[in-house]
């Protein structure tokens, strides 16, 4: 009896859990918005606290500038951080916070390259990948549980939280997003930046860059969970024909942004 009544509630809370990506995907989420945005907030403010900000102007004003041309297009208020770091990495977490390194803005030649970069982690967030993910992952106790747990990041149970945020790296532990989530957030940033006014074909020469960046030994650490630098060039080309209208109707109104580094 008991047997079964676990596998009916478990049936219902799956059912309840359906959802839609952004790109018409199913999935499956059952985390409220307003506790995966509590971990984000979280996460993001512990990382402020123990990474350096940068205090370069031009930079925070570059990525300042690219971000709010993305927003716009993507919707809501977000927080943009600078941090001081060389590593290849940028992020953005639930809460609507994204997070550049420095490492990233020295390595792209102009603001196209950037906005790739940007406007893929804004779509993770716009597509709810982070809770996607933490509800394939864990039960439903234990993911709430999660939500205190991320303010001590140094337990385990923390690290998994964090790490389900996409922050695994920064603190040692990765629970990577899956390919289906880089190549929807691939093709989700490529759409916002092209209707940004940013120029979309610099993804596929950012991506380049990035796999160069590696000189042959281990990828950026930006790129080590994500699909291989072949597959990801090959299907943002293959959606360029649907990007480039975007692009070309933000052209034909004067949009485009003048950000410089």
């Amino acid at each position: 009896m008991l047997k079964k009544l676990i596998l009916t509630l478990t049936s219902c809370l799956l059912l309840s859990a359906c959802a839609t990506s952004p790109t018409g995907r199913s999935q499956l989420i059952y985390l409220p918005d307003t506790q995966m945005n509590q971990m984000g907030l979280q996460a993001f403010s512990d990382l402020k606290s123990k990474k350096p900000i940068s205090q370069n102007s031009t930079y925070n004003q570059f990525a300042s500038c690219i971000a709010e041309a993305l927003i716009y297009e993507s919707g809501g208020e977000w927080e943009v951080v600078v941090f001081d770091d060389d590593s290849l990495n940028a992020f953005a977490l639930p809460g609507n916070k994204i997070g550049i390194h420095t490492g990233l803005i020295k390595l792209v030649d102009n603001q196209d390259q950037l906005a790739a970069v940007i406007g893929h982690e804004i779509g993770h967030v716009l597509a709810k990948h982070s809770n996607e993910r933490l509800s394939q992952k864990t039960a439903v106790k234990g993911a709430l549980a999660l939500t205190q747990a991320v303010a001590n990041p140094s337990s385990t149970l923390g690290q998994i939280g964090i790490g389900a945020l996409g922050l695994g790296a920064e603190y040692g532990i990765i629970l990577p997003f899956s390919r289906t989530h880089e190549s929807e957030a691939d093709i989700m940033g490529l759409d916002i930046m092209a209707k940004a006014g940013f120029d979309p074909r610099a993804s596929i020469t950012l991506w380049e860059k990035m796999a160069a960046a590696g000189n042959g030994q281990a990828p950026a650490e930006f790129m080590s969970t994500h699909p291989s630098h072949s597959t990801r060039i090959k299907e943002l080309s293959d959606h360029m024909p649907k990007a480039m209208p975007f692009y070309e109707q933000a052209a034909a109104i004067g949009k485009r942004p003048k950000c410089r580094k």
